[in-house]
């Protein structure tokens, strides 16, 4: 079983409302450039607020390439969330064309 999303995935899934999203990049990447409708939890912080995170639905995080959320989704799943990491993170989102929040938002 993959434990991992391509970035139209994740898009399908933010517009059925199926998923909570988490971007664990740091403030200045996320205040660049983001995902509409996500969380931001910096990964140092992920330990912090872990218990703020819903069990029962499933978590999907990201970052700008993907390294640093698939360590979010390793602990994550290793405590008993249902998490998955959003491959290839801002950098194959934005080059998909998907929309970044702000409109006049670039990946950090």
């Amino acid at each position: 079983m993959s434990f991992a999303y391509t970035p139209q995935q994740v898009a399908e899934l933010l517009a059925t409302d199926d998923i909570q999203l988490i971007d664990v990049r740091e403030r200045h990447e996320h205040d660049a450039g983001r995902i509409a409708g996500c969380r931001l939890i910096e990964l140092h912080e992920l330990g912090l607020h872990a218990a703020t995170i819903d069990r029962d639905r499933p978590v999907v995080v990201y970052c700008r390439m993907g390294l640093r959320s698939e360590m979010a989704a390793v602990a994550l799943r290793n405590a008993g969330w249902d998490a998955f990491n959003m491959v290839g993170g801002m950098l194959e989102w934005h080059a998909a064309g998907l929309p970044l929040e702000p409109a006049s938002g670039y990946v950090a």
